[in-house]
């Protein structure tokens, strides 16, 4: 497994703690064994989510501000948990860059999202990535 897989599984199971409320310990247990994530691979995809968890509200605050038309409520769950995700990595994890950061998350727009949310989640985080605020 990549550092690419290891993201999409980290997507996977952040989007699964989304929806499913309940003790997030077991839940990483769980989907560790379930989907069959490799040792290497085990500590990049949790530190990716329970970086996103911890860091929720200040990750919201970062991109909240450039959501047009929308709001952190209304968004698409899938969306969301793609926008956090990536601007945990922008801001939180030094060695990827942010470019890279964005690119990851269009591949996960392109497989799990349509086409107007792939635009818009690149849009956001490029405006993110300039400084923009609003």
């Amino acid at each position: 497994m990549s550092r690419r897989d290891a993201r999409e599984k980290a997507f996977m199971l952040l989007y699964q703690l989304e929806i499913q409320k309940g003790d997030e310990e077991n839940q990483i247990v769980s989907f560790i064994s379930e989907q069959q994530v490799n040792v290497q691979d085990q500590d990049y995809m949790t530190s990716l989510v329970k970086g996103v968890r911890l860091m929720r509200d200040d990750l919201d605050g970062r991109f909240e501000p450039l959501l047009k038309r929308w709001t952190i409520n209304r968004l698409p769950k899938v969306d969301l948990t793609i926008l956090r995700l990536a601007v945990y990595e922008m801001f939180h994890v030094e060695d990827v860059p942010q470019n890279v950061a964005i690119s990851e998350a269009v591949l996960l727009c392109r497989k799990y999202t349509n086409d107007e949310s792939k635009s818009y989640i690149n849009a956001v985080l490029g405006r993110l990535s300039h400084g923009e605020s609003s």
